[in-house]
This record gives C-alpha cells, structure tokens and sequence, in this order.
C-alpha cells in the first residue's frame, strides 16, 4: 500500500466523550506509524491546548487554529491572524452587546472578561485551564484565532457585520472566529503542497462543523459515528461512535489497518 498520511481531529475524534484517548484508538496510531504511514493532527485547539497529547502519540506533525498555524515535522510552514484593524471593530462592538471574547496567539490565550459564566461553561467543558484575564491582549500581538461567546441566536449579527471573518460553532455558548478564507482544509492544502504529498493519499477524520471543509476536500474523508448530519453527508466514509473504538473501526475501513 502507498503510504498515507492521516488527519486527526481531537475532540469527538481522537478524544471521547470524556476528553480521554481510547485504548484502541492509541494502539491504532501506534500501528499507522510503525506500517510508515504518516500521523498529524488537524485540530480548533490552540498549539498550547494539545501538547502532551502529542508528547503522547509522538507526533510532531499539526494543523491548529483551524489551519492558520501549520507544523510540519515540528517546523512552523505556514500561519496566517485575523486582520488587526477589523479586530478592533469586531472587539468593540462585541464589547458594546455584552458578548466577551478570548484572544489567541500562538502563545497564549486570554481573555476579556474575567469569569464570565459563557466562557466558564465552554471551557470547562474542554478540561481546560481558563484564559488569563488580559483585555488588551488583541491590541499586543497578532492572533490567529479568537472566540465569540454568544448564543446561536445572536451569531448572525456578526456575519452581516464582518464578513472579513468566519464564524464556525463549536459549542452551544461559543464560536470560533477566523479569517474568512480559514479552514482546516486551507491547513492541510499548505501541509501537502509543502511536504510534496499527494491528495490521494490523504486521508481525514472528524466530527464537528470546523471539519466540514477538510472531510470534504481531502480524497478520504471519514466523520465519526457522533457527527451530526451535516457532517457525516460531507464525508467519503462513516465510522462508528468515538467511544465505540470508531478510529480503529474507521481505519481498517479504509484500509490502512
């Protein structure tokens, strides 16, 4: 077989309902690379959010931000920040509705607000430490991402307003924002072209809406058994639930196990 190289999104992917790697799905990563095949991660998360995850798959290949940091065999290839001037915009009239944000670097992420109840419950639900209070942070260093926190109900307003950025939800509270042309898909276009990799020898796995675009895209595209729909309907393959050993079950469908 052609060796491969394989995609990983984390949450609902890699990491299941409990933001824990499945036994099987860290055996499976293990059995891709010794058969030579190459594994990357393709992922929201900032680089910071999933470091001793890929300590632990020994990995030291990436795609965060939603493709606007790309890393490849630990070399930063490609990077790309939301524009400063529309930020600013975008900072104040969130600020004026009473939406807070968090700003994200390839360093650090803060917030705007210090424990607003929206950001408390978004990013607990990740299992992870809450942003250092830093309102100013935007104005400071470029960011490649940031998050909106709203209620579905209220995103549109933002779409109408800056069309410079896409908003992608992630959660019931939060959205991502990214410049409009981000995408995972974006990430992994400047991955291959880099390392001289084929799209017919991609392949992707994922689950939520920041992966419509990459499953798409890629010559393999598998969603996880817990996608919705929408996802799933964008996707070559479909594999079963994340707790249900669906990266083994997707990998030996298609054929790399």
């Amino acid at each position: 077989m052609e060796k491969a190289t394989v995609f990983f999104d984390i949450d609902g992917t890699l990491l299941d309902e409990n933001k824990e790697l499945p036994v099987s799905t860290k055996e499976s990563i293990k059995q891709l690379q010794a058969d030579g095949h190459d594994v990357a991660i393709a992922t929201g998360r900032a680089p910071y959010f999933f470091k001793e995850l890929r300590e632990e798959l020994q990995i030291d290949s990436y795609i965060c931000f939603n493709g606007q940091y790309v890393v490849y065999k630990g070399e930063v290839i490609y990077q790309d920040t939301l524009n400063p001037t529309t930020f600013s915009r975008f900072e104040r009239y969130a600020t004026s509705v009473n939406h807070p944000l968090i700003f994200m670097s390839a360093e650090k992420y803060t917030a705007n607000h210090a424990e607003h109840p929206y950001i408390l419950e978004s990013i607990h639900s990740l299992k992870l430490d809450l942003p250092s209070y830093n309102p100013n942070y935007y104005e400071q260093t470029n960011l490649h991402q940031a998050l909106l926190f709203c209620k579905p109900t209220e995103e549109e307003q933002y779409r109408e307003r800056f069309p410079d950025f896409k908003f992608v939800r992630w959660h019931p509270l939060s959205v991502d924002v990214l410049p409009a042309n981000g995408s995972k898909a974006l990430g992994i276009s400047k991955f291959i072209a880099h390392a001289g990799i084929d799209l017919k020898d991609v392949y992707a796995f994922g689950d939520q809406l920041n992966d419509l675009e990459m499953l798409s895209y890629v010559e393999h595209g598998v969603a996880m058994g817990n996608a919705p729909q929408e996802v799933q309907a964008q996707a070559r393959y479909i594999t079963k639930h994340v707790n249900e050993d669906g990266i083994k079950h997707g990998l030996s469908l298609v054929g790399l196990l």
